[in-house]
Parts: structure tokens; C-alpha cells; sequence
């Protein structure tokens, strides 16, 4: 046994140590009960009780029936939040080779295939977001909700409202990809002059884990962007739920 370590923290440990040196891949199935009882000499409520260690930590997720395996490495995707949401850089994507909104083109420009399901509803916004857009008291707002997938993976959840009277009648009302040199808003004379972004930390909603397929012990950044025109009315607030495990968020900021 390993000094200062119980016999089920020990189990930890070794399947620890085997799974950051890659002797138990990603997606890999971990030794059954009955051959980790014979190789550590424990019992099978020992091995349980070191595998759960390991589960709670995320590093092993639970499969079909009784199974447990090794938590799959996503190939992370960097969002570079300086750049994402610029109107000249989107206006030449979309005149080139590129016809998806910024999110497909930069994922695309990776080498990977995006994929986006699309619902457009009208709501009442989350208090957060109904503060960011200074919705009147009662008004509803216009969202369009975004499952965003990666090589058909789901990597991102990117929710956009909208103040229901500036995009009524307008492409963001219906639901599919819709994109225009410059952003749709800027084709519909509603430009965005700046951002304001916050970034919050936190555990996913059970609806967001099923949504994303998380597995446990995976947290997620809430990225919400705030738009507004030049005389700073907001026009937009895009709620982004990133799983932890997939992503990178990226800010380039001059010194001056």
C-alpha cells in the first residue's frame, strides 16, 4: 500500500497514474471488477470505492449497464472572442468560400464541420439578459436557440436574444443558419458598434448537461456578449454555455 493512502485511494492513484500516461486511452473501457480484485488483492467494494473516487473527479464516466470508462478527450476548439464577432473579417468569410454565421466559418476555417440545430421563440427573457437588452417591464424578447456541433459532437449551447420589435419581419426570425456579409444585423441597418462581455464559471443545468452530453464533474463557462449601436442601445445578448473540457477562450488586447 502507498504511504498515507487507503487501500481504495491507492486504486485511485494507479488508475490515475495509467490514465495520464496514456496506458488507458481516452474512450477506453477500464479493467473489469473481477481483474482489478485479482491484480490489487482488494475487494470488489474497495475497487468500487476507488473507481468512484476517480468518476467524482471526471476522469472516468459511467456507459452502458456497469461499465466505466475512460473520459474521451474533445480536441478543443479556441474562441477568439477579439476577432469572432468582426464585421469586415465575416464580410470577406462570407463572400469567400464560407456561407455560415461567424461561428461556422471560424470552425470551419480549423478543418473541422460545423453543425448548428436552430429554434427561433418568443420569450421572456432571463433576468440577466431582459437587464442587458432594458426590456420594458412585460416585453418579450425574440431568441434563437443554437445546439452548435462540432465533426457531430455537441461542443456549445449560444442562445441570442433579441428586443422582439428590431428583428421582427427580419432573416433572424427563422430558424436556420442565415448569414450576411457584415452580420445580419448590420444587413438590416441594426450595427453592433461594441461589446461588453461577462464571463461566469458554474455547473451546468441538468437540461445543459443532457443537451451537451457532459459527462460528470464538467463545468462550463456561461459566456454572455452584450451588443450595442453607437449610441448605446443594446441590440443583442448572446448567452454561449461552454463545456470546460472543450474549449479555450481567447482575448487579444492592445496596451493602450
Amino acid at each position: 500500500m502507498r504511504r498515507g493512502l487507503t487501500k481504495s485511494q491507492e486504486v485511485a492513484a494507479d488508475l490515475r497514474e495509467q490514465i495520464s500516461s496514456g496506458e488507458l486511452k481516452g474512450g477506453g473501457a477500464l479493467p473489469s471488477e473481477s481483474k482489478m480484485m485479482a491484480a490489487y488483492g482488494y475487494s470488489r467494494e474497495t475497487i468500487r470505492a476507488g473507481v468512484r473516487l476517480l468518476v467524482d473527479e471526471g476522469l472516468v464516466v459511467t456507459g452502458q449497464g456497469s461499465g466505466k470508462y475512460v473520459r474521451e478527450d474533445y480536441p478543443p476548439v479556441i474562441w477568439n472572442w477579439s476577432t469572432l464577432e468582426s464585421r469586415s473579417r465575416h464580410a470577406n468569410a462570407v463572400e469567400g468560400k464560407t456561407s455560415g454565421d461567424q461561428w461556422a466559418t471560424a470552425v470551419t476555417e480549423d478543418g473541422k464541420t460545423p453543425r448548428q440545430e436552430i429554434s427561433v421563440s418568443i420569450v421572456e427573457a432571463p433576468k440577466h439578459v431582459h437587464e442587458a437588452l432594458e426590456l420594458a417591464e412585460g416585453a418579450l424578447a425574440v431568441c434563437r436557440q443554437r445546439v452548435r456541433y462540432v465533426d457531430n459532437r455537441p461542443y456549445a449551447l449560444a442562445d441570442s436574444y433579441f428586443p422582439q420589435e428590431l428583428v421582427t419581419g427580419t432573416p433572424l426570425m427563422e430558424p436556420r443558419d442565415v448569414a450576411a456579409p457584415g452580420g445580419v444585423l448590420a444587413s438590416v441597418g441594426l450595427i453592433q458598434a461594441r461589446y461588453r462581455d461577462e464571463i461566469a464559471v458554474r455547473m451546468p443545468t441538468r437540461k445543459e448537461a443532457e443537451l451537451l452530453a457532459l459527462p460528470a464533474a464538467t463545468p462550463i463557462a456561461e459566456h454572455t456578449r452584450t451588443g450595442y449601436d453607437a449610441d448605446g442601445k443594446p441590440l443583442r445578448c448572446m448567452v454561449t454555455i461552454l463545456p470546460g473540457d472543450r474549449h479555450k477562450i481567447l482575448y487579444e488586447v492592445d496596451s493602450d
